[in-house]
């Protein structure tokens, strides 16, 4: 568990996207008015959770105003709203909010991580980008091997993003590769491997991603890792 700590430090002293670095400490001087009291984090952002656990969520790479504000995956933006609260309805987070990087919440048996570590403009990483993010996800992916039985990915580009970095992590990861979709099963080496829309706003908006679609993804994937769900 020391080595993910490790790693996680490690990510969040990454400066190899120029336009990135860029991007999230501009983003952290300027501010958006409703939080100009706030000491931004305008770095990148590590995965969130315990290091054993058996279920991982992959997101796209931390908002702006949200991730790169507070410090912690899917704290203190809309989405993250949705997704902790679908969390703790089926049991597998201490609380329905996550607004601090101290507000208490925990995760039980979850972990969340993301492709891309730093807020990108518009919310879109380059393939570059992507590409040069990998390792990280690689080496969070070999960490957590032992424990891991079921991956939640969210959204496409996430979807594209993870299968390589399984593969690099020595999955064997079907050919062609599988397609995304919501509700996407797809069985890898002791593990199941879940596709599910992001909790982006315009998908939970426009009711492309209702709550109970949300919950049904994650309660199905962790029963399939284990975990006691509701």
């Amino acid at each position: 568990m020391d080595h993910l700590a490790e790693l996680d430090a490690r990510v969040a002293g990454c400066t190899a996207c120029p336009r990135l670095v860029a991007w999230r400490e501009e983003v952290g001087r300027v501010k958006r008015a409703a939080f100009q009291d706030w000491t931004y984090w305008a770095r990148p952002v590590p995965g969130f959770g315990p290091a054993d656990a058996p279920l991982l969520i992959i997101g796209l790479a931390p908002a702006a105003h949200g991730g790169n504000r507070t410090g912690r995956m899917f704290t203190g933006d809309r989405s993250g709203d949705v997704l902790y609260q679908a969390l703790y309805d089926i049991g597998l987070a201490s609380q329905p909010t996550s607004v601090s990087i101290d507000d208490g919440l925990e995760l039980h048996g979850v972990r969340i991580t993301a492709p891309v570590h730093c807020a990108p403009p518009e919310n879109k990483p380059t393939p570059g980008e992507r590409d040069a993010c990998r390792p990280w996800l690689v080496q969070e992916l070999k960490l957590l091997r032992p424990t891991l039985r079921a991956v939640v990915v969210l959204g496409a580009f996430g979807w594209q993003a993870a299968l390589p970095a399984f593969t690099e992590a020595g999955w064997a990861v079907p050919r062609p590769r599988p397609v995304f979709g919501h509700g996407t099963r797809v069985p890898l080496d002791g593990l199941d491997l879940f596709g599910c829309f992001h909790v982006s706003q315009r998908n939970t908006f426009t009711g492309k991603l209702t709550p109970e679609m949300l919950r049904d993804v994650l309660r199905t994937a962790g029963e399939a890792a284990g975990l006691p769900v509701k």
